[in-house]
């Protein structure tokens, strides 16, 4: 969380102790122990808290708006502040939901997927080896650790036929977290997918994934770490092959 100086900036001459309290303290040492509760948490406990005592004022925006960049989604922040008018009064969540719409507004024209990870960016680098659109929320860094990437399809959308080369190792891992879809290697019935289904992909098995022809569609696509590793895309799914899936 970026350094905080609202109590310097408006207190430091009248209530100089609280200032620091505010700056160095609150948001210094107790939101930056991201080792015991991340920012995301912390956001949502603090506007449960503000909501919860009637306190709608630009305190609350200041903390819709750091609930955003922390990670909460216009879906789950609509769910939270629905969730809350049953326990701190729907005169409150009114009044939240008013500061929210104004917070949240860039996204309030766009139906969001992805699960709890998100939808993510269109995937523009690899549209040419997908049936329709694709998006992509890369969660980890590969140069520090491995990727990670939460991959959503729009109904109907599936990539290319495909193969994960490597020497030693290698492969993917499928964890269906939204929506349903399918996966098929070649010469086997394609598999139904929904969340909570695992899928370990082998080096060298030729296959494709992607959503059902009528519903979103997301998965973790976890790289296994390998020698020699590289991807080859090959032909696209065809419409008789896709269409013949029965659910």
């Amino acid at each position: 969380m970026g350094k905080q100086t609202a109590g310097r900036d408006n207190l430091c001459d009248f209530a100089p102790k609280f200032a620091e309290l505010n700056d160095d303290v609150l948001f210094g040492e107790v939101w930056s122990r991201e080792d015991m509760l991340s920012l995301k948490t912390r956001s949502i406990v603090t506007i449960t808290a503000l909501i919860s005592k009637g306190i709608v004022d630009h305190s609350l925006q200041y903390h819709l708006e750091t609930a955003k960049k922390n990670g909460v989604t216009r879906t789950e922040m609509a769910e939270i502040l629905t969730h809350l008018a049953f326990y701190a009064g729907w005169p409150n969540a009114w009044a939240a939901f008013r500061i929210a719409k104004e917070v949240y507004i860039d996204e309030c024209s766009r139906e969001e997927h992805g699960g709890f990870f998100g939808q993510g960016e269109l995937n523009v680098n690899f549209s040419q080896y997908f049936v329709g659109n694709s998006y992509l929320k890369p969660l980890t860094n590969p140069k520090e650790t491995i990727l990670i990437a939460n991959v959503t399809f729009e109904p109907g959308c599936r990539n290319y036929w495909h193969i994960h080369h490597a020497s030693k190792g290698g492969g993917q891992i499928l964890l269906c977290v939204d929506g349903e879809g399918w996966y098929q290697e070649e010469g086997k019935q394609a598999q139904s997918l929904t969340p909570g289904d695992v899928v370990t992909i082998p080096a060298g098995v030729k296959h494709w994934h992607g959503a059902k022809a009528n519903c979103w569609f997301s998965h973790l696509a976890v790289e296994v770490p390998g020698e020699n590793t590289s991807n080859e895309w090959l032909e696209p799914v065809t419409d008789d092959i896709y269409n013949s899936l029965s659910e």
